[in-house]
């Protein structure tokens, strides 16, 4: 279809809207949802577990901090933040960072092909402030230090092998990364007010021990054409993104998600959603509060994001309303859950199982608001596929 692009977006009702033809490649501009329903209906009343979800999901709590998982020994990590699953066999691994400096790290849940937890282990410790991060295609686990000149650390989801530090990838306060495996490269976020929006491009694809780490050069507005420039020092002893003249600026990066050409990155000092397209080399905006027009914006407190085979993005909020929202390939924009009598938190992590019928997020400091209070749920249902 031909690519159409609006302007303003419409707050409907109740919460959801709809954005111009400016999130998908080829999406038009579609009709509005009904009123605070989006593609899954509206939310019903928060559950025993204190979430809200559509008509046919459920949810459970998988870990809190400071306490055994299941009936395992292990015991789960605080401030949980970003996360990835893996398949194992005919079960599955979440893995999630711990936000907490000193000691940081990561850990991971196992599940059997029935969703039983089978197990939980660590699988990176002795790192600072490790926020988001993202799976390689070789399934390992790259967790980010957000931390001035921190580190990404590539990990192994099962907890065989050594979690090794990746220099080349550049010392910088870092947030999130996604994998091209088309263009052989991984997007990386910086979580700075003037930050920049990073690729790696290692020697081989799949060895991310050498290579090269550019940052996007770009126009000043929101839209047009990007390149790329070679970051001279990627060792920060002079700040990364200050090494580049016309290195394009973004307020807060946060999450990414790439998928079909296309790389999705949030920023949180402005409330947006960026849209780069990889194979036309330009950016646009997908989402944007400030143009949200006729109520209140549904997205507020953007963070992590996620996406599902159906072409959905769940974006996770850091506050706002304690709601993860869908952005649909037609440009709705809606609440799909919300967590209640959590004000003091922050929603992390989101991962789909492998087979894509579960969910798995955090809530980072849960009901009580400290870094010893998360929670971890999964919800379960019928994600469109």
């Amino acid at each position: 279809m031909e690519r159409r692009t609006f302007l303003r977006a419409t707050a409907l009702g109740g919460g959801s809207a709809v954005l111009g033809g400016t999130l998908w490649r080829g999406a038009a501009y579609a009709a509005p949802a009904q009123p605070g329903t989006g593609p899954y209906g509206a939310l019903g009343a928060p559950d025993a577990n204190g979430i809200a979800l559509p008509a046919g999901f459920t949810s459970r709590v998988i870990a809190r901090s400071g306490q055994r998982v299941g009936s395992t020994s292990y015991t789960w990590h605080n401030a949980p933040d970003g996360g990835a699953c893996y398949a194992d066999g005919s079960g599955w691994i979440y893995v999630s960072n711990s936000e907490i400096n000193p000691s940081g790290g990561a850990s991971a849940v196992t599940f059997s092909a029935t969703g039983a937890i089978t197990g939980a282990y660590r699988v990176l410790s002795g790192t600072r402030q490790n926020c988001a991060g993202g799976k390689t295609p070789w399934n390992t686990w790259l967790s980010c230090e957000e931390v001035d000149r921190g580190y990404v650390y590539e990990t192994d989801p099962w907890g065989v092998k050594a979690a090794v530090r990746r220099d080349a990838m550049g010392r910088f306060k870092h947030e999130a990364a996604a994998a091209d495996p088309v263009r052989g490269v991984i997007y990386l976020t910086e979580d700075v007010s003037d930050g920049c929006f990073y690729r790696f491009r290692p020697t081989t694809w799949g060895d991310l021990s050498s290579g090269t780490l550019e940052v996007l050069v770009g126009p000043s507005g929101t839209s047009g054409p990007v390149s790329w420039a070679r970051v001279p020092d990627p060792s920060g002893a002079t700040a990364t993104r200050n090494q580049v003249s016309g290195a394009k600026r973004f307020n807060g990066g946060e999450g990414c998600h790439y998928a079909n050409d296309t790389c999705w990155f949030t920023t949180k000092g402005d409330n947006r959603v960026w849209r780069y397209d990889a194979a036309a080399q330009t950016i646009d905006l997908a989402y944007d509060d400030s143009l949200v027009t006729g109520g209140t914006a549904p997205l507020t407190g953007v963070d992590n994001v996620t996406g599902s085979s159906s072409g959905d993005l769940f974006v996770a909020e850091d506050g706002g309303t304690m709601e993860i929202c869908v952005i649909t390939p037609d440009d709705v924009v809606a609440p799909f859950l919300r967590v209640s009598g959590q004000s003091g938190s922050e929603i992390t992590g989101p991962a789909f199982s492998p087979d894509g019928t579960r969910l798995y997020f955090s809530s980072q400091r849960g009901t009580s608001g400290s870094s010893s209070g998360g929670i971890t749920y999964e919800v379960k249902g019928p994600f469109r596929a």
